[in-house]
């Protein structure tokens, strides 16, 4: 049976009527599938082929949150199980300056309307197929050291991919955050903000999709946009954002640093296929042999 079988058995378990359904580009965890159920209305929905685990649920409170705290315009939940996710379907986005000036007040907005004074959220995530540690937490740096860079230290992949110096240099960047980032209050984050994760209702207004959510700093967001493949277009989100939602100085230095996150996710998922491991080597390369030359 092939993947889009098993999710049309699915979308029947779950009370649905597909009449067809098209497999869906992207995405590294799912099966997922563009829908036509036989009265002709238009579904997107994807399933899981592994053991049951609560991805889906947990992905359709992150959309539910950041529509009704943050105001961010994501796709219409339908059904949600650890089997099935269904959801509105949306249109492929255009990528031109007024797309990416709407984006960017959106996400501003986002930010702002949801200032917090705890890092975290009220449950664990994932990004990936690899868990998300949420836990709630006063202090920012640590967050982001401990639950955000060194959680992934121990996924065998990138146990292998980094020798002992490698480690203990993320670990000394760890260490010097609060030299590095400075203080500033969380906020809901999408989590995953790169460009594939964009999408467009049938208007063309823009809509965020599978979220990895928590209270984090805002420029978490922004270093997934900014050190992800964008469009040149993208340009103008960043000065559209910064008139929105000013950025504290040596903002642009800080997006390879918070970015080591993903970089080490990407390893952890088997997926390095680019060069990640050489952009943390380059990023932690001033904390080696416990001297540190230059901010990364």
């Amino acid at each position: 049976m092939s993947p889009e079988e098993i999710l049309a058995d699915r979308l029947r378990e779950a009370g649905y009527a597909p009449r067809e359904v098209q497999k869906a580009v992207g995405g590294v965890v799912a099966v997922a599938g563009l829908v036509t159920l036989q009265d002709g209305t238009e579904l997107f929905a994807k399933t899981l082929l592994g053991p049951d685990r609560d991805v889906f649920p947990v992905e359709s409170v992150g959309l539910s949150e950041l529509r009704a705290l943050g105001g961010a315009p994501t796709p219409e939940v339908l059904y949600a199980s650890s089997r099935l996710l269904v959801l509105e379907r949306m249109r492929p986005r255009r990528d031109d300056g007024q797309f990416w000036e709407q984006l960017a007040r959106t996400v501003a907005a986002l930010h702002l309307a949801t200032v917090s004074d705890r890092f975290g959220w009220h449950r664990d995530g994932w990004l990936g197929r690899l868990r998300q540690d949420n836990t709630w937490a006063t202090d920012g740096h640590s967050f982001f050291a401990e639950r955000r860079i060194l959680r992934w230290l121990p996924e065998p992949l990138v146990e292998a991919a980094f020798d002992r110096e490698e480690r203990r240099a993320l670990e000394r960047l760890c260490a010097a955050l609060p030299e590095l980032v400075p203080a500033q209050p969380p906020c809901l984050t999408h989590g995953d903000l790169w460009s594939e994760n964009i999408v467009a209702t049938g208007a063309g207004a823009p809509v965020l999709i599978d979220p990895a959510v928590s209270y984090t700093w805002p420029e978490v967001d922004l270093s997934m946009l900014w050190c992800s493949p964008r469009p040149d277009a993208a340009e103008r989100f960043f000065a559209v954002y910064r008139e929105a939602a000013p950025l504290q100085d040596g903002w642009e230095e800080r997006m390879p640093l918070l970015h080591l996150r993903e970089l080490l996710s990407v390893i952890a998922h088997d997926d390095d296929h680019w060069g990640a491991a050489e952009a943390v080597r380059k990023i932690i390369a001033p904390f080696r042999n416990g001297t540190r030359q230059r901010k990364p």
